[in-house]
């Protein structure tokens, strides 16, 4: 596995996540990353348990896109695999998925209207509202990218904070 923090922190991702394997036991893990939060310079906040940690920049430097990154870590055939998803707010990433879906779900009224209209032999103007909302899908999409790149260099941040505090590289 590459050690370059571009290759998991890739643009065109929505969520860029990764997958490494470890010696270091869950326990030692849980530590290092708490040891790192602890610390009276930590670029970062959040909550370790075991198994599960979660942090983001603080509260003063934190905008709408700021990322968090979540992860996981659990030990199989006496190797610890850590997981990590850089995202959005759970608020940010919910409102979203909302949007996407309310497009999605108008998208197919109207789309079982316009051919309901069309197998009846009636006129379907209605069906130009489907490139519309095409268009505004595209532009929800634009924007969710947008947002992440404002947050690119927080997400560079945490990703360093992760390799200091436990030593590896990711």
């Amino acid at each position: 596995m590459s050690h370059n923090t571009e290759e998991h922190l890739v643009g065109y991702e929505i969520r860029p996540r990764f997958k490494l394997e470890t010696t270091l036991s869950v326990d030692e893990l849980t530590e290092k990353i708490q040891t790192g939060l602890n610390q009276e310079n930590a670029p970062c906040v959040g909550h370790v348990y075991s198994g599960y940690a979660k942090f983001h920049l603080p509260q003063e430097e934190r905008h709408y896109w700021s990322p968090q990154l979540n992860l996981t870590y659990e030990t199989i055939d006496n190797t610890t695999i850590l997981r990590g998803l850089y995202g959005p707010h759970p608020s940010v990433w919910t409102m979203f998925i909302f949007f996407y879906a309310l497009i999605a779900f108008i998208a197919l009224v109207i789309l079982v209207i316009g051919l309901s209209y069309w197998s009846l032999g009636k006129p379907t103007t209605i069906l130009w509202f489907v490139p519309v909302l095409v268009l505004v899908f595209g532009s929800l999409y634009f924007v969710a990218y947008s947002g992440q790149k404002l947050g690119y260099d927080q997400m560079v941040t945490l990703h360093h904070f992760l390799e200091k505090s436990t030593g590896l590289n990711i």
